[in-house]
This record gives C-alpha cells, structure tokens and sequence, in this order.
C-alpha cells in the first residue's frame, strides 16, 4: 500500500538547520506529487513546500522562500525538506503527504487534494 513515513524532527536553536525526510513506500516518486505541510497548537495547517513530477518543478509558501529546499532522491524514493535560518514561529508537526501527479503543478501546495498522509515529525526551535 503507498505510505509516506517522515523523519528527521527534532530540538533546533535558533538560526539553525534541520532536513527532515519524506520516504514513501508501495509506490515510485516519479509519478506523484510530494507536499509538506505544518501545523502548530492553535494554527491552521500551512504548506510549507511541495514538488511535482508532471511538471518537474518545485514549489514553496511565501513565509520559507529563502530558507527551505525541497529536493528528492529516487533510489531512496525518499524527499528532502531542508530547513534553514530557523525560527521560533517554525516550531510546528510537519507532516509530507502524496497525491497521483495528474499535472498538479503549483496546486501541489493544496493540502485538501493529498490522499495519503505521514504521521509527522515534530520540529521546535528554541534557545
């Protein structure tokens, strides 16, 4: 069955970095679209990144560009959010789900289309 499984959370310092991995399973990244969302305590859920692969292109929310890569590692099926210039507001369970890349594009940072979820990893940052 496809399954994605996130890793790689953890307790940061401020202005630090964190790659976090997405590896999925009963299926091949080469014809899905991989997102990674966040969502803190009291907040709504928020794309962090994305990438498709019918477009071959990668995507990212206003509140990371300038911080955040997303990038993959077919032989692993496994992607990549690497997380720099970390701040306090980043604190949050990310999560990195798969959809059936029909030509998503940028509507790979939509989270309602994502049928198969992780169970996230937890991210803080703090002195």
């Amino acid at each position: 069955q496809v399954q994605v499984v996130e890793s790689g959370g953890g307790l940061v310092q401020p202005g630090g970095s964190l790659r976090l991995s997405c590896t999925a399973s009963g299926f091949t990244l080469n014809n899905y679209a991989i997102g990674w969302f966040r969502q803190a305590p009291g907040k709504e859920r928020e794309a962090v990144s994305c990438l498709s692969s019918s477009d071959s292109s990668t995507y990212y929310e206003y509140i990371v560009r300038g911080r955040a890569t997303i990038s993959k590692d077919n032989a692993k099926n496994t992607v990549y959010l690497q997380m720099n210039n970390l701040k306090p507001e980043d604190t949050a369970v990310y999560y990195c789900a798969a959809q059936w890349d029909y030509g998503v594009g940028y509507k790979c940072l939509m989270a309602d289309d994502y049928i198969h979820w992780g169970q996230g990893t937890q991210v803080t940052v703090s002195s």
